[in-house]
């Protein structure tokens, strides 16, 4: 790969843009960068943390992500006449609860080639290499047909992408009618009692984490500050429904600290 991390200092707060370049710039955590730039940024966060992303991902949820993810991969309904396709799936939680629970061929996809390489290596040893193919991809420009899988599952990767409404867009069109998309993620709070315990948790105990388990406090304060910049429950819905997804709904899991939605194409 050719592209470097930027210098952080290279980048200027959307406060000190002028008007006709605000709409060039997106977030990357807290801070407001060049639209174009982002996807570089996000790739360079992941491939820092490949190697721990398994471990670090026990650590920043106490290990409930694996309950989460439990309870997406029976909502999907796993058939094995049915395909699905795990967007920004990297090291393969999803894509692999999915075959063992009985689904059928799968995609398992990353636009990170680092992730997507921890994934394929668990899926050599897990011996399910046969019914996962792995595949480099953008999700907002889906290199499949028209109407081509029976289910679209997204976790914990939709925050990171630069423009969420292309890949909702994407989801709809390579579901086939009677498909469904399932999008788990970090979501708002509803609980107010846990909101400054899971503000300390993100904010002070992660990054200290990340340095110590990943050698890389800076990856993690981006994936605590990704999280508060992403859309709200309701927001995420409405979203989901302007992309053509139908009977949009969602489920607040944890008090709000994750949710899963999921939407048809009709």
């Amino acid at each position: 790969m050719t592209d470097r991390p930027h210098d952080a200092a290279a980048f200027t707060s959307a406060a000190d843009l002028n008007s006709d370049h605000v709409e060039d710039t997106t977030d990357f955590g807290y801070r407001s960068v060049p639209r174009a730039q982002k996807k570089t940024m996000v790739r360079e966060v992941f491939e820092s943390v490949a190697g721990k992303y398994d471990v670090m991902n026990d650590v920043m949820s106490l290990g409930i992500h694996r309950v989460w993810k439990r309870i997406l991969i029976s909502q999907l309904n796993p058939r094995p006449h049915l395909k699905l396709l795990d967007l920004a799936g990297g090291t393969g939680d999803i894509t692999f609860g999915w075959a063992r629970a009985g689904g059928g061929p799968a995609i398992l996809s990353d636009i990170n080639a680092a992730m997507l390489d921890v994934g394929r290596d668990r899926a050599i040893k897990a011996g399910l290499i046969d019914q996962v193919e792995c595949c480099v991809v953008d999700a907002e420009s889906i290199p499949l047909a028209d109407c081509s899988v029976d289910r679209v599952t997204m976790a914990f990767g939709l925050r990171n992408c630069t423009d969420k409404d292309a890949v909702l867009r994407e989801v709809r069109r390579v579901l086939k009618p009677g498909g469904r998309f399932f999008c788990l993620e970090f979501s708002r709070v509803e609980v107010a009692a846990l909101a400054p315990i899971y503000d300390a948790w993100s904010f002070k105990v992660l990054p200290r984490m990340g340095q110590m388990i990943a050698r890389d406090a800076e990856s993690y304060q981006y994936l605590a500050e990704s999280i508060r910049m992403f859309p709200d429950q309701e927001t995420l819905a409405q979203m989901m429904r302007d992309a053509g997804l139908e009977q949009v709904k969602y489920q607040n899991l944890s008090g709000g600290i994750a949710a899963i939605h999921s939407g048809w194409r009709l």
